[in-house]
């Protein structure tokens, strides 16, 4: 479906209202009074089988019979009749309609999808796009439409709300319109037929209007596109996020309420941390931390001072501040120097800064400067208490000057009600965050410093896995297809093992035994000290279930512990299957901390893998935190620090006691792992030791299924596709690689660019561009795989050295329906082929997805691009009024199959 579709909904020029009415409390009425009453400029149409005007309007028994095709259909009919109405707006031409009609079934899970089926497939016959049922409608007050059942208008501005709850969207709307908050779009999405949150998070993306967005939602669907599509956006606007179902129960709730899985709360928590979102858990928190993140100056650490007249207040803050995980900003010594002789000892000497309470404009003003000159800081919060030795509204003014050149963010929260008020207008003229409450403002500051963090994730360069990182995968798949042959699916202890080898994974030597005189045979082979431990399909923790014996060195002592388990395990858990012992070389690490690792496949995002405090005490620890694959050592890192037990991996003063890069590669293996073989659904390694001398896994257990997915499609986020990688030769004999661009190509990126001629340069940037910020070059090298596609050559280049020598791109369209590209080489190497090949790279690539076509443009002045378009088969056109040659090729839509879409073998393009 063509997504631009959206733009004629959101902001249409005409409205039919199908089922309009005069009648009260009707949703045609209160549709046609919320239109009517608006600044919408364009004809509405009412459509009523009676003929009757409707509020004064002429209205229509059939849609043949309108004057004009509307843009945008409201239909507020049964839900029985709708089908019909669909049809003859899809006939008209109509493109874009809105359900409001009765009678859609939410609970009944059956009968709703035979609804939705028949709703679908006419709106996908005419190309029609749906918003809801059981929503409120829209409101964008920038063409003044109010297409909804709401109660009242939405105030403008450049925020987009978008609800997933009929009751949150009226709730917001008051809570808004009280505080004078203004909106771009307001919009109820319902039960998501057709339109869901990917589309309005890709349509908001390209909205001027829009400065950020924020989101309601209890449950998603099509978790890769939401991703896609919420990562493109957050890189470009905030994007903030309320999610209901923090418990199992509101999730059941919610789930039941939606119609779709549940999915687990940490997992959506991880999720919009990898979007790069900020979660937020009450409405003030929502549009607090949204107004900030407008104000104030962006953040560069999490360090806060807080300034105060009042010592109460302060306390207060600070205590608030630490419960939340933040930071106070240890001031330098030449900071508490200057406080001292500008403040003539009268202040706290540390943070909280405490100065007297009668203290006025130029005393706040003097040493608000004096700290936003310390670098130990990045952020300052300044409070005041009313005082009858000074004028807060002064004190404010006071406050915004010594603020006017700074680039750290200021927080401001003036106590008070009507003494305060004249200050926090003065705030917010001049663009300064202002909070009635400390509390509130500490949770903004917090606020700003996790959506930093999540901001990181997409702009940081991850580091390339080791060389000596090459897993085995064709002897882990042997495996796991053995064990899906013989229809089991939970792996045998030499299974497992095999497994974790061949991916790199350190394990102590291990074997199974039918019985304890083999485990006494493979002991004495192996060598004392051993650990014994039962064999059963129906005992996970052994440990907790008496079933592991640690630190054994003799024959009697392996036959002792073998028999006191048999009992235990008779006694407790009488009915478990035992199939034999393992015995395994014991691992003595004195100072080892025993982690966790474990996957799971989560029923809305996928497979995901998790890290934690390990050992028998793990589930009481309850210190765990999840990460969504693909997973490099960067992100791993940050999944580390999330949990409590990532402070003892070092010393007080920082220094490593175990080795952190060995812990996070073995996430990046386990991630890797899955992505290999999806049948693995569930994997827990525990304990994994963990100290100075590297990692080993103790003890593994892995469960597998026949998986119905294929390469990474069960993946939420797409990795980087190794499949695409092939070598080509160019006319001169050379060889180059061509691959996906990735993240660590940055460097290399910079100097790609340098060696492109300024003229070059324009034409690939369609201007005379210097050196590009590096937001730009991130863009360029971090891209999402599922909706953009770089591939570069690399090779040896003129100067010596493997270098990126060229590149082309595809920015693809979220419904695939074309996707328009770019191509640049470096200047010191045309005319050798290598813009053809990278063309005929892009264009294959694309012709494999089924992509419905590609699109590009060129300066009318770049021949040689031009010439390239005609020889490779576009349709060259020249627009005279913009000076520009466009290109566009029809390819067939069709997806290819694997081999269709291999490389060309000939001698003359590949090595």
């Amino acid at each position: 479906m063509n997504s631009s579709v959206l733009e004629q909904m959101f902001k249409p020029t005409s409205i039919a209202v199908i089922g309009a009415t005069d009648t009260p409390g009707q949703p045609g009425r209160i549709v046609m009074e919320n239109l009517l009453k608006g600044a919408f400029l364009g004809p509405v149409l009412p459509v009523n089988e009676t003929r009757e005007p409707v509020m004064g309007l002429e209205s229509y028994s059939e849609i043949d019979t309108l004057p004009i095709t509307p843009d945008l259909a409201i239909i507020c009919t049964d839900a029985d009749s709708t089908p019909f109405y669909l049809a003859e707006l899809g006939k008209r031409g109509t493109q874009a309609a809105v359900l409001l009609s009765h009678g859609y079934f939410r609970f009944d899970r059956d009968r709703r999808e035979v609804q939705r089926a028949t709703v679908m497939d006419i709106a996908q016959a005419h190309g029609m796009r749906i918003l809801g049922p059981n929503c409120l409608g829209f409101i964008n007050p920038s063409v003044g439409v109010n297409a909804s059942l709401a109660h009242r208008e939405a105030l403008p501005g450049r925020i987009a709300f978008v609800s997933q709850s009929d009751s949150l969207f009226t709730s917001v709307l008051d809570w808004a319109t009280s505080k004078g908050v203004g909106f771009s779009h307001f919009i109820s999405l319902g039960d998501r037929y057709d339109i869901n949150f990917a589309d309005i998070l890709d349509y908001l993306n390209n909205d001027p209007g829009t400065r950020a967005v924020l989101l309601y939602l209890e449950t998603i669907s099509g978790a890769r596109r939401f991703m896609s599509a919420a990562r493109a956006l957050a890189r470009n606007k905030p994007v903030l996020v309320m999610k209901s179902g923090k418990s199992e129960a509101s999730a059941t709730a919610a789930a039941a309420h939606s119609g779709m899985p549940p999915g687990s709360d940490d997992v959506y928590d991880t999720a919009f941390r990898r979007a790069g979102m900020l979660r937020v858990f009450d409405i003030d928190s929502l549009f607090d931390t949204v107004e900030t993140l407008a104000r104030a100056a962006p953040l560069k650490g999490d360090r806060l001072a807080i300034l105060t007249n009042g010592g109460g207040p302060g306390f207060l803050a600070t205590d608030a501040l630490l419960a939340g995980g933040g930071r106070l900003a240890e001031l330098s010594e030449e900071t508490c120097q200057t406080l001292d002789n500008e403040l003539k000892g009268d202040w706290s000497y540390w943070n909280p800064l405490v100065i007297k309470s009668g203290a006025d404009a130029d005393m706040y003003a003097r040493t608000l400067k004096v700290l936003l000159d310390d670098k130990s800081l990045d952020a300052v919060l300044v409070m005041h208490v009313p005082s009858i030795y000074a004028d807060s509204g002064q004190v404010a003014e006071g406050v915004v000057r010594a603020c006017r050149r700074t680039k750290k963010a200021v927080l401001t929260s003036w106590l008070g009600i009507d003494d305060a008020a004249g200050a926090r207008s003065t705030f917010r003229k001049a663009g300064l965050p202002s909070f009635f409450t400390p509390d509130n403002a500490v949770r903004a500051f917090l606020n700003l410093v996790q959506y930093r963090r999540n901001q990181d994730l997409l702009v940081e360069a991850p580091p390339s896995l080791p060389d000596t990182f090459q897993p085995d995968v064709s002897r882990a798949r042997l495996v796991v297809n053995e064990a899906l042959d013989q229809q089991r699916q939970v792996l045998t202890v030499a299974e497992t093992t095999g497994i974790l080898k061949a991916y790199g994974i350190n394990i102590p030597e291990t074997r199974t035994v039918p019985d304890v005189h083999a485990a006494v045979r493979a002991a004495e082979e192996m060598g004392y000290p051993v650990a014994l431990k039962v064999e059963s399909p129906d005992i996970r923790r052994k440990t907790l279930a008496g079933g592991v014996a640690l630190d054994l060195e003799s024959d009697g002592d392996v036959l002792e512990a073998a028999s006191a388990m048999m009992q235990r395990l008779k006694t407790q858990m009488p009915a478990a299957r035992i199939t034999g012992y393992t015995v395994q070389r014991m691992c003595r690490r004195a100072t080892a901390l025993e982690l966790m690792v474990e996957t799971a496949t989560d029923p809305v995002f996928g497979p995901v893998v998790r890290f934690g405090q390990g050992g028998a005490g793990a589930d009481l620890a309850q210190d765990v935190s999840t990460a969504l694959p693909p997973l490099n050592m960067n992100l791993a890192r940050e999944a580390v620090s999330r949990t409590r037990v990532a402070a003892r991996l070092h010393d007080a003063a920082g220094r490593p006691l175990v080795d952190v890069d060995a812990v996070h590669l073995v996430l990046v293996k386990v991630s890797q792992l899955i992505i290999d073989i999806p049948e693995i659904f569930e994997m827990e390694i525990n304990p994994l030791f963990a100290d100075e001398d590297g990692v080993v896994a103790l003890d593994a257990h892995v469960r597998i299924a026949w998986s119905t997915a294929t390469g990474t499609e069960q993946l939420a986020i797409r990795p980087y596709p190794r499949e695409l990688e092939e070598c080509a030769r160019l006319k001169d004999g050379s060889v180059v690689d061509l691959r996906p661009i990735r993240p660590e190509d940055e460097p290399d990126h910079w100097e790609f660019i340098e060696h492109m001629s300024p003229q070059d340069r324009r034409f690939r940037f369609f201007g005379n561009v210097g050196t590009l910020p590096r937001s730009e070059m991130v863009k360029l090298t971090q891209i999402d795989y599922d909706r953009e596609m770089a591939f570069i050559a690399r090779g040896q280049a003129p100067e010596g050295g493997l270098k990126t020598l060229g590149v082309a791109r595809a920015m693809i369209a979220p419904d695939n329906s074309r996707a328009e590209f770019a191509v640049a080489v470096r200047s010191d190497l045309k005319r050798a082929g290598l813009g053809r090949l990278l063309m005929d790279k892009i264009i294959r690539y694309l012709r494999s997805r089924g992509t419905g076509r590609i699109v590009g443009e060129a300066l009318a002045d770049n021949k040689g691009m031009t010439e390239l378009a005609r020889a490779l088969g576009f349709t060259v056109t020249k627009d005279f009024d913009e000076d520009i040659y466009h290109f566009d090729m029809a390819l067939d839509g069709t997806r290819l199959t694997p081999r269709d879409a291999t490389p060309d073998t000939s001698a003359d393009s590949t090595c």
